[in-house]
């Protein structure tokens, strides 16, 4: 087994732990802390696969990735952010 394929095994470990953050966070944020994990675990698979293989296009399926992961969080945090002064 390769450094690659072992770094790969590696992220794979750490998928089941955000998801458990996802489903039972107790609050919103921890919620958008596990499913920002699993964005970044799924570029950074996405990223090493094209590695191993030589397919670059798994390089733009990363990068694509990582631009919507990036929004997505900055729109949960400006909802979250909202929805604390709407009480005020």
């Amino acid at each position: 087994m390769s450094f690659l394929e072992a770094m790969l095994l590696a992220l794979m470990l750490t998928l089941p732990f955000a998801v458990y953050r996802l489903v039972k966070g107790p609050t919103l944020p921890d919620r958008v802390v596990g499913l920002d994990l699993i964005t970044s675990v799924s570029v950074a698979m996405a990223a090493l696969y094209a590695l191993v293989s030589g397919q670059t296009a798994f390089l733009d399926v990363a990068i694509a990735l990582a631009l919507f992961a990036f929004l997505a969080t900055l729109g949960l945090a400006r909802y979250i952010e909202y929805r604390g002064h709407k009480g005020d």
